[in-house]
């Protein structure tokens, strides 16, 4: 019966300390707190929105600028031409847009 006792002491022994080693953990740490919890979070949100932003306005002028050099399918490329334009004049601090060569 000692011998069962003995191991049952030792297997929670062992427990103990992984329990002591995952509350030492970073994480945990930050959960414990409600505030901590919730500023983490609200920094992730800011980090995640930031790059979407970033990360969209990237793509979204790469996409325009190609498009603007298509020449051989006049609709797109004129459309394309004309994005490019008044972005050009936002860059530049114009305040009108920019009147189409066309009109």
């Amino acid at each position: 019966m000692s011998t069962d006792q003995d191991k049952l002491n030792e297997e929670l022994a062992g427990i103990r300390r992984e329990l002591e080693i995952f509350n030492n953990h970073r994480i945990v740490r930050i959960n414990n707190n409600i505030w901590r919890t919730l500023m983490f979070q609200f920094a992730r949100g800011l980090a995640l929105g930031l790059g979407t932003v970033i990360g969209a306005s990237v793509l979204v002028s790469a996409v325009i600028y190609s498009l603007s050099k298509i020449d051989f399918i006049p609709i797109v490329g004129d459309w394309a031409s004309e994005i490019a334009q008044e972005i050009q004049a936002g860059q530049n601090g114009r305040n009108t847009p920019v009147e189409s060569a066309g009109e």
